[in-house]
């Protein structure tokens, strides 16, 4: 049976943040642990856990070793997997090139959920969370951070 709170321990709260990503055209991976770590920070997070989304379907979110090898290796991995040259029927129906995109994305998902400790993300040593945006052209997103915790 769950333990109730107690008056002393206050009131577990939510609180949603956006973080804004900017990125260029094709495939692009950007690390945003320092971004997402910053505004819990500022939300005064202690214990609790972070839930990140990115709304649209051409882009995700996952954890890595963010490293220009890694980043290289994800970049070839995903061209493997649904190259971007390649017939998909999403594209027969909109024209907008980006059904690579769409397929890629769908492989990651959309959110992370991570427990904050003592104020931090419990990431590992070399862990960090990465953005990434598989669509065709350049694009402004935001990524929705909502922390439940105290």
């Amino acid at each position: 049976m769950p333990r109730e709170r107690t008056a002393e321990e206050g009131p577990v709260r939510v609180a949603t943040e956006k973080i804004p990503v900017s990125t260029g055209p094709g495939m692009q991976i950007v690390d945003v642990t320092a971004a997402l770590s910053e505004r819990l920070r500022a939300l005064g997070a202690r214990s609790g856990v972070a839930t990140v989304f990115v709304s649209g379907s051409t882009a995700a979110l996952t954890t890595v070793e963010y490293e220009p090898g890694l980043v290289r290796d994800l970049q070839e991995l995903f061209e493997r997997l649904a190259p971007q040259g390649a017939r998909y029927h999403h594209e027969g129906r909109w024209h907008d090139g980006n059904g690579h995109s769409h397929v890629r994305a769908s492989l990651l998902g959309p959110s992370l959920s991570i427990p904050v400790v003592e104020g931090k993300l419990t990431l590992g040593t070399w862990q960090q969370v990465i953005f990434v945006d598989f669509d065709v052209p350049a694009r402004e997103r935001e990524l929705v951070v909502q922390y439940v915790g105290e």
